[in-house]
């Protein structure tokens, strides 16, 4: 009989039928089953590679040339197949680094002054699933208590090798370790090449989607598409329309100190919102205090939103569309707000396309000026063309690009459930690590 003092048996909460009656599970410190690596290139020649948070080791062939050699790389850390690269980089979906496996065949190498290299014991654990174990920040729960706020050396977080390795990692019992090992991973692994499959199948959408937009809107020194619904193949030229003569730039949210935001009854829309979508998201907002007393101009359905700086001329003036109506919602003060006088505004959806389509984008880009920050001029975006057909032909176009839309977010709905499904299945495939005390 289990007493108080007796710890409960140390088993996932979901198991195989198969191990379901083979033994409780065991938790191993990492230097148990796997040891730090620190040969260097030296003279040798490696493919240099870098993490991406999320994602995993990446290839830096095009950034350094084919492969990296040479008195600079030579105390690179060289890796071979399974080894495990952990990069002490702090992000906000890891804050405590991120780890790698290295799954390619080439000799690879990445900066020793970032990351912390080790390599498995394949007779104790098998690399892929260790891989899906660190993917889920299983290093990440153990380490945040070695980690203070601001601890960093050199831009790397400072987690000694010691706090890693002592990390404890769950392991099925020995007597059928590799087998339920072997089974974790393969069903993660196929997780892994659905989520895989479904974010290709996004992208290609995304590209289809870009391609159609280059066919469906004016390419320069054109005045018809050079693909149009048959309908329209003999409506005749599309027309050009100067925007500042469509309607007027309003001033947005002025006057406003930090304590203003995050606090009252109105709100704003945050510039990311802008720069991303090219319909404004109305449940990305934020709070602002704005006095009744004030003097601010509200946003309204139909108003175009133009990002005003960036960080480089192509990401200058990108452009939203508020397709709704948000009551007391202003723009925030990084952004422009433009709105149409009465009858002059194009179909919103067509507009909001033809806003991000090649010829606009051009015309935006070209007007950014700077050296470290780039800023448009209003001048800029008083000159910026709108290539328009007839309104049954707007509305055919933005019906098009529109079921993309909706086509590529549905798709991206059942690529954050398979995240999520995975996330929750390896919370329960793997035993809890609140019970690693018992070490």
């Amino acid at each position: 009989m289990m007493t108080a003092d007796t710890p409960s048996p140390l088993v996932p909460k979901l198991r195989f039928p198969e191990f379901c009656s083979t033994g409780d599970w065991r938790f191993q410190p990492l230097s148990a089953i796997a040891e730090l690596i620190s040969e260097r290139v030296g003279t040798s020649k490696c493919v240099p590679m870098s993490v991406t948070t999320g994602v995993g080791l990446l290839s830096q062939e095009e950034k350094f040339g084919r492969t990296i050699a040479g008195n600079s790389y030579k105390n690179y850390i060289r890796l071979k197949t399974n080894d495990f690269a952990y990069n002490k980089s702090a992000t906000k979906e890891f804050p405590q680094g991120y780890i790698a496996r290295y799954s390619g065949t080439r000799n690879a190498a990445v900066p020793n002054s970032m990351f912390t290299c080790f390599r498995p014991d394949t007779a104790v654990v098998i690399p892929e699933y260790l891989d899906h174990l660190l993917h889920g920040n299983h290093h990440g729960r153990w380490l945040r208590k070695y980690i203070t706020v601001g601890a960093r050396a050199h831009g790397a977080l400072s987690v000694s090798d010691d706090a890693l390795m002592s990390m404890p990692v769950p392991l099925p019992p020995v007597a059928v370790s590799h087998p339920e090992q072997q089974k974790i991973a393969d069903c993660l692994g196929s997780l892994d090449d659905l989520v895989t499959a479904k974010a290709r199948k996004i992208e290609a959408l995304r590209q289809h989607k870009q391609g159609l937009m280059q066919q469906l809107f004016l390419q320069p020194s054109e005045t018809v598409p050079r693909l149009r619904f048959p309908e329209f193949q003999d409506a005749g030229d599309w027309m050009t329309k100067i925007l500042d003569k469509q309607g007027n730039f309003l001033s947005s949210l002025a006057g406003k100190t930090a304590k203003d935001f995050d606090t009252g009854d109105a709100a704003f829309i945050p510039y990311m919102n802008v720069f991303v979508n090219t319909f404004t998201n109305i449940l990305d907002l934020r709070s602002v205090n704005v006095g009744s007393d004030e003097s601010q101009n509200a946003v309204a359905k139909g108003d175009v939103f133009f990002t005003i700086s960036s960080e480089i001329p192509d990401e200058a003036g990108m452009s939203s569309v508020l397709l709704e109506e948000i009551e007391n919602c202003y723009l925030n003060s990084f952004c422009a707000l433009f709105r149409f006088d009465d009858g002059k505004s194009p179909n919103p959806v067509f507009l909001g396309f033809l806003l991000r389509s090649t010829l606009a984008r051009a015309h935006l880009s070209r007007g950014a000026q700077g050296a470290t920050r780039y800023n448009i001029s209003k001048a800029t975006f008083r000159n910026l063309p709108l290539q328009l057909p007839s309104g049954p032909e707007q509305q055919k176009i933005a019906d098009c690009l529109g079921s993309l839309d909706d086509l590529i977010m549905a798709e991206g709905r059942k690529l954050e459930a398979l995240r999520q499904h995975k996330q929750g299945l390896m919370q329960q495939l793997f035993p809890s690590q609140g019970r690693a005390s018992e070490l």
